[in-house]
């Protein structure tokens, strides 16, 4: 008999179908060790629970759109007690030869780490900073007020700056969403992602949340994934420009709590107000074919 997997894979569908076949083959050469699939469908489908027979992944129907962080906690409950480790990952990621293996050493070499991130490659080879600091106050509002007026301001360069360029695994503040293995106990006790993130900012605070209970998150540069775009988003570019600027108003409001911080929480509502009517604004002056809006 085959060995009872300690490793599970998850992921979150939202119209899906065409990008999971990709996710689910990258796997075979990604580990060598037993694992299980399951995906969580935020908009089911047929299309998306044929990949999953065809691929013997678990199929989750979502009754209702629960977000990223409802659906990935969602599909993490219904996991068998003897999985330890659990990548998260966007649909549209790929896994290169042996990535998977890499992670899962790390986190079995040291009981501290609680979650170990790959170096996320974009289509063109590029490397997207997936590994980064907590973003500080002055970078917050400086990046909300300039970014999409003021491309080359310092406060976005710094929110952007992809510091994993160095080649060295280190320790970050948070670890992008689209690709991550978290040691389930680890990610249990702190009771998973906040479900009061809808989508963006449910990986930061994960990564804060972990921080506070003592366990470490580990950039692993040497373990290389290819993700290729939000392409479940990209349609619907205005929805998610409100989505992550409630998501960030939720995390500042969270984070700086209390009557004295008051002033801090109403400077940064103020300049994502700022940003989300910039945003709005150039939508209008963008002819629809334009492309997409960036968060």
């Amino acid at each position: 008999m085959s060995p009872s997997p300690a490793l599970a894979v998850v992921t979150v569908s939202y119209r899906s179908g065409s990008v999971l076949p990709g996710l689910i083959s990258s796997l075979r050469e990604a580990t060598s060790r037993p694992y299980e699939v399951v995906i969580a469908d935020n908009a089911p489908d047929d299309g998306e629970k044929r990949v999953a027979v065809e691929s013997g992944a678990r199929y989750l129907p979502m009754d209702r759109n629960a977000g990223y962080g409802g659906a990935v906690n969602a599909a993490i409950r219904v996991l068998a007690p003897e999985i330890q480790w659990v990548l998260i990952c966007n649909p549209d990621v790929r896994l290169l030869p042996g990535s998977l293996d890499v992670l899962v050493d790390r986190l079995e070499a040291d009981p501290t780490i609680g979650a170990v991130g790959p170096r996320v490659l974009n289509e063109d080879g590029s490397t997207y900073p997936s590994a980064r600091a907590v973003p500080s106050l002055r970078t917050g509002i400086g990046h909300a007020l300039f970014a999409n007026i003021w491309k080359g301001n310092p406060w976005t360069r710094t929110y952007r700056t992809p510091s994993d360029l160095s080649g060295e695994a280190r320790i970050a503040g948070w670890l992008s969403g689209s690709c991550l293995l978290v040691r389930r106990a680890a990610f249990d006790a702190i009771g998973g992602f906040d479900e009061g993130y809808f989508m963006y900012f449910e990986d930061v605070d994960l990564g804060v949340r972990m921080a506070e209970a003592g366990h470490l998150n580990l950039y692993e540069p040497s373990a290389r994934v290819v993700h290729t775009g939000a392409h479940s988003t990209s349609a619907e570019a205005p929805r998610m420009v409100a989505a992550h600027h409630a998501s960030a108003r939720r995390f500042v409001g969270r984070r700086y709590a209390g009557p004295l911080l008051l002033p801090i929480r109403w400077a940064i509502y103020g300049a994502l107000g700022v940003r989300s009517l910039t945003l709005q604004l150039q939508a209008r002056a963008r002819k629809p074919d334009s492309g997409r809006t960036s968060a």
